[in-house]
């Protein structure tokens, strides 16, 4: 089928605890991670907010557009080889944004930030909204990264034939486990497409315990990964293949409603 990729994509999920509000102690921790992995990955992905834990103090976790987690991206990304991705609170024009960046091995990068803010938390009070979905490139997957409360809204989350990968990095407490990983595995299978999911483990500086609970699944909505409450990093390959096999097999997006985004 046109646009589908045909090498696979080796994808590498780090879920850890967060040091809450200390940018510079999270950034030492991924990073050893980073640097310890034994095998080359293609995509390296952190939890959302990786640098600071889920904080409504937006002003004092946020940074500059062009401040040091950006830096720090831009060396991981150097070093491993690997696109790495990830969000935190950055200075905009518009005011704070829970920005994900997807920060290539040559130092370019693109971003999106969160559209969709958990306003039972007050994130809708002291962060502003991105109103742009992200599309990116790589091995020939079209890989479309999201945040968190993102899973919740399928019609922004919707395949309109313009991804094979449906990215989601989150602070996602356990009381809600069984939400995030239902609605994961229905994007997956809605979707056809490849999903992983991202989350964090520990307890925050607000008391909320987070599960993990991180996944990569197939676009028939199977775990290729599952650490559950495990930290490390946990590596899983999406078969190019397989995809192009099962859009062939079961191609339900040629019957897919037509509708458009305001």
């Amino acid at each position: 089928m046109r646009g589908l990729p045909v090498e696979d994509l080796t994808v590498t999920v780090l879920q850890q605890a967060l040091v809450w509000q200390d940018a510079v102690a999270n950034r030492e921790a991924f990073g050893e991670v980073i640097l310890a992995l034994r095998e080359p990955s293609d995509l390296v992905v952190l939890p959302e907010m990786f640098t600071a834990g889920f904080s409504m103090d937006s002003e004092k976790v946020a940074e500059e557009a062009e401040g040091p987690t950006l830096a720090w991206m831009r060396e991981m990304a150097a070093v491993s080889g690997a696109v790495v991705v990830g969000s935190y609170g950055v200075r905009a024009r518009q005011g704070v944004v829970n920005r994900l960046v997807w920060m290539r091995p040559d130092g370019s990068f693109e971003f999106y930030d969160k559209r969709h803010l958990f306003r039972m938390a007050g994130e809708h009070e002291r962060y502003a909204a991105g109103d742009e979905r992200l599309v990116v490139e790589l091995k020939g997957w079209r890989c479309c990264p999201l945040i968190c409360y993102d899973l919740r809204f399928p019609v922004w989350c919707r395949n309109r034939n313009d991804y094979d990968l449906l990215l989601f990095v989150a602070n996602w407490p356990a009381v809600r486990a069984f939400p995030w990983r239902t609605l994961l595995l229905a994007r997956a299978m809605e979707n056809l497409s490849c999903v992983v999911g991202v989350n964090r483990v520990g307890v925050d500086g607000n008391g909320y315990a987070y599960s993990g609970d991180s996944i990569v699944l197939d676009a028939q909505g199977r775990a290729l990964v599952e650490p559950l409450d495990r930290e490390g990093a946990f590596t899983a390959v999406l078969s190019a293949h397989e995809l192009r096999r099962f859009r062939e097999k079961f191609p339900a997006s040629l019957d897919a409603d037509d509708f458009s985004l305001v």
